[in-house]
């Protein structure tokens, strides 16, 4: 295994976003010394398939790895953190969301539009980028944003649900996609059905437990969504759901039920008015307005995953609920003489607690077969390989069995999987990559989602993997960029979440969705000798633009303006003038990104925890490095505290604004680079600050080598603290900022800073979370826009009339404009205005990360799910 930052499991109280997110890549082997990646799956088996191609080749899987490592630990690690900036030091109370949707409604837009600029195909496997660092060649294809809930008919209808880009049809079989939901208040899919009237209901809030999840405001019926589009009014019931995840819909008799994070519900589905009935919670104290509302662990304690219904009788109903980390209340639910009894005797399917997580069921339409994942919390705190208990059927077609095994870990891995070269097994994590469907028309034939799609056409003795994780490792791989991915056949992205059949024109499909989009192949498709599909399609096509941006980078190049950006598990995408196609010239979780302005090629990409590596020509790279690690076109340029474990997943990584050959990158340590672009080593940073033991940066800002620094630490619940440090890039003058105790800045998450580069000592600050009316831990206080115009001596609340949303970045204009993004969009307020303002009338109600202006003079937002979006600042008045 590669080396890895190893970090531990937390528990952090969840509410706005749950926990636990995505970012794999391939190689960051380090042709000069340490390799870091912190997944280690990817750049492993990469390397590994290079050196045995090139015998006598210094193994660079093996070349200075120091430490162990296990994935699922890094996905809760960044789950923890991204929850932290929203709910630390607290937990944040039901409500807080609907109230800041309704008061951005009550806002006026300003003029201007805004233009997608990621609207268009992104390939994965783009022959340009066969450099060391890029996971181009794995046989993805073109790829979009994570993809989490999915529909189909008989008719080529297709309905797709994104992380948090909303939902989009397609009436092609997929493909030529179109927003069906951006009036609505959420965008983040939980669950996508068609019921037996052909309506589509849509369930908000992803379940997914992972770090970019937003909770949802209930769910929706569109009566006619061939030709509809979601409204307000289309909510099923009241707010009874509002601030939950909905994990999964199912239907019995004339009800729907729903598995939330707040328990079990069900609705009348002959009538959508009146409210949801509570069916089951396992802890109501843990529920809002109980007893033990405010106990950290709330979040975790009425959790559902799944809702198993007799087909034949739809009075028996088996509940599958329970945290992916392990409770007492972890198990499997009937309703009895007495109401909600634990099922115990399901056969080979386990009851107890500790052997029952997430689970997924899927029955066979003639009802003679029920199928089950499970994930067992066991497994997952004790093997570092997989989580996975297993796939089980029920062959009476009852969900109370009884249950049979039909495939281990050990089984899958043995059936063609991707990750036997890995180290790593199926299900490691099944807590996040779970689906699971029946073939129609045959009750024997059952596609299941992990990492990878299995398949199986016997009701389970045997498996093959039509969809591996990549074909990296495989003898058919080559990197030569004039054979794309070498004699493979495309697979899919990895991480599955969502499937669903239909056909077109007669024909049937079966559709996943992954971290990557969507992927279609015919229901009975082909496969080669290895049970590889040879015949799965991209249905990425570039109009569904729900790519998950952490960051955004603009430079020109002669030609035009290029645009580069980190996404969760889709590598860095760039963008060059006369490109129809976007590109990934760096693998795996995408950080952050400094692009000089003066040259759209010179590219600083951060994996995770300042895994930063820099390339002075686009990585643009023909695979040469493989024979000649000379001609390697990226260098690894990470900080000594990415090696240390001492930064955040995501870190904040910038440019000073007036010397863009000057960055800073905070970890425990501020960390100065002079040389810019053309830096070769981690060892030519200079540690000019110690923000302090347990410390992390979280945002950093410097204009004319005045460098600011916010951090937290401890940066969850249980004592939250948070500081800003203040020095010059040549390490002189550095000191902590004495932040007022009266709150005027609050104890929450320091997310965003900006300098006026017409004085250093004007700076503004954006704060994450909810204010304290929602907020219930020490210090939350109120706002989040603060101004300080004397180096951080004083602070001043220049919120406003801004509605109390997360904010997560923030940019001062020449003008003097402020411009805020948040988890609901931008913001904008003009010098002597009197309030905020929605920035433009079309950009989606969606989560904005990041701001920059690019030396063309557009502000560009990268949106953490629908993409990259760029306007003129003049139009927002």
């Amino acid at each position: 295994m590669a080396a890895t930052s190893r970090r531990s499991r937390k528990r952090t109280a969840a509410v706005l976003i749950t926990t636990a997110a995505l970012g794999l890549t391939i190689t960051q082997a380090q042709a000069a010394g340490r390799g870091v990646d912190p997944f280690g799956v990817r750049a492993q088996h990469h390397k590994a398939r290079l050196n045995e191609q090139q015998p006598g080749r210094v193994s660079l899987a093996t070349e200075g790895d120091d430490e162990g490592g296990n994935e699922g630990e890094e996905i809760a690690e960044q789950a923890d953190q991204y929850a932290e900036a929203r709910t630390s030091p607290g937990i944040v109370a039901p409500g807080a969301y609907g109230a800041a949707y309704a008061a951005l409604k009550n806002l006026p837009h300003t003029d201007g539009r805004w233009r997608d600029v990621t609207r268009l195909p992104y390939d994965s496997d783009d022959p340009r980028y066969r450099d060391i660092n890029s996971n181009s060649s794995g046989g993805a294809g073109r790829v979009s944003g994570r993809v989490t809930g999915l529909a189909a008919d008989n008719k080529g209808d297709v309905y797709a649900g994104s992380a948090n880009g909303g939902v989009f049809r397609s009436r092609t079989g997929g493909g030529h996609w179109t927003p069906i939901s951006d009036r609505l208040p959420a965008l983040s899919t939980g669950d996508l059905q068609l019921d037996g009237r052909g309506r589509l209901w849509y369930a908000t809030g992803e379940a997914n437990t992972s770090a970019t999840s937003f909770l949802g405001t209930g769910v929706y019926v569109l009566a006619d969504p061939r030709h509809g589009e979601f409204g307000r009014r289309d909510r099923v019931g009241g707010d009874e759901l509002e601030s939950t995840s909905i994990h999964a819909l199912r239907f019995g008799g004339d009800k729907v039920w729903a598995a939330t994070t707040s328990g079990v519900w069900s609705h009348s589905t002959r009538t959508l008015k009146g409210p949801w009935k509570q069916e089951f919670a396992p802890n109501p104290d843990y529920l809002p307005g109980g007893s033990k509302a405010s106990d950290p662990n709330a979040p975790y304690k009425n959790i559902a995953n799944d809702i198993a219904i007799d087909p034949k009788d739809p009075s028996k109903v088996v509940l599958a609920v329970g945290w992916r980390s392990g409770d007492t209340y972890n198990g499997f639910y009937t309703k009895g003489s007495h109401g909600w009894e634990r099922v115990t005797g399901l056969g080979d399917l386990p009851s107890d607690s500790d052997n029952v997580g997430n689970v997924t069921f899927a029955h066979s339409a003639d009802g003679s077969r029920y199928y089950a994942i499970d994930q067992s919390p066991e497994q997952m705190n004790t093997n570092p390989d997989s989580g996975l208990e297993g796939i089980f059927v029920s062959k009476s077609g009852s969900p109370t069995g009884p249950w049979t095994k039909i495939a281990g870990y050990e089984q899958l891995r043995d059936s063609g999987s991707a990750l036997t070269y890995d180290g790593y097994q199926p299900g490691v994590q099944a807590w996040y990559n779970q689906f699971l469907t029946v073939d129609p028309k045959n009750p024997d034939h059952v596609y299941a989602g992990l990492e990878e799609v299995f398949e199986t056409k016997d009701g389970g003795r045997s498996w093959t993997v039509p969809g591996p994780y990549w074909n990296f490792g495989f003898k058919c791989w080559s990197i030569d960029p004039a054979k794309q991915s070498g004699d493979c056949p495309s697979t899919v992205h990895a991480d599955q979440h969502a499937v669903t059949t239909g056909s077109f024109h007669g024909k049937p499909y079966v559709i996943v969705g992954d971290d990557g989009g969507a992927f279609r192949r015919p229901l009975n498709g082909s496969a080669n000798a290895e049970g590889h599909a040879t015949d799965w399609t991209s249905l990425n096509d570039g109009t569904m633009d729900v790519l998950q941006y952490y960051s955004v980078g603009v430079g020109t190049d002669g030609r035009g303006v290029a645009v580069t950006g980190g996404l969760q598990d889709n590598g860095q995408s760039v963008l060059r003038p006369g490109d129809r196609v976007m590109g990934s010239n760096f693998g795996g979780d995408g950080g952050d990104t400094i692009t000089d302005p003066r040259n759209g090629c010179n590219i600083a990409e951060e994996y995770v925890y300042l895994a930063v590596s820099v390339t002075q020509n686009c990585a643009v790279n023909d695979g040469s490095w493989v024979t000649d690690p000379s001609k390697a076109t990226s260098y690894s340029v990470a900080p000594p505290d990415s090696a240390t474990g001492e930064a955040r997943f995501i870190a904040p990584l910038n440019a000073d604004i007036k010397d863009s050959d000057t960055w800073v990158a905070g970890g425990r340590h501020v960390w100065i680079n002079t040389k810019g672009w053309a830096i070769r080593s981690g060892s030519e940073w200079t540690g000019a600050f110690d923000l302090g033991a347990g410390h992390t940066a979280t945002a950093v800002a410097s204009s004319g080598g005045r460098v600011y620094a916010a951090w937290c630490g401890p940066c969850n619940n249980q004592g939250f603290t948070r500081g800003i440090a203040v020095g010059n890039a040549d390490g002189t003058g550095w000191h902590q900022l004495t932040l007022p105790a009266d709150g005027t800045v609050p104890n929450r998450y320091l997310s965003g800073l900006a300098i006026d580069p017409a004085d250093a000592d004007h700076v503004l600050l954006a704060v994450n979370g909810f204010s304290r009316k929602w907020t219930e831990g020490p210090g939350a206080g109120y706002g989040h826009l603060f101004e300080t115009r004397d180096g951080g001596v004083t602070w001043k609340d220049v919120s406003g009339n801004l509605p109390d949303v997360p904010a997560n970045a923030v940019a001062l204009l020449k003008d003097g404009t402020v411009v805020l993004g948040t988890d609901l969009g931008v913001l904008v307020r003009t010098p002597g205005s009197a309030g905020w303002k929605v920035a433009g009338e079309n950009l989606p109600t969606t989560a904005v990360l990041q701001l920059r202006t690019g030396p063309d003079g557009l502000l560009y937002a990268a949106t953490h799910g629908r993409g990259i979006w760029a306007v003129d600042p003049r139009r927002l008045r």
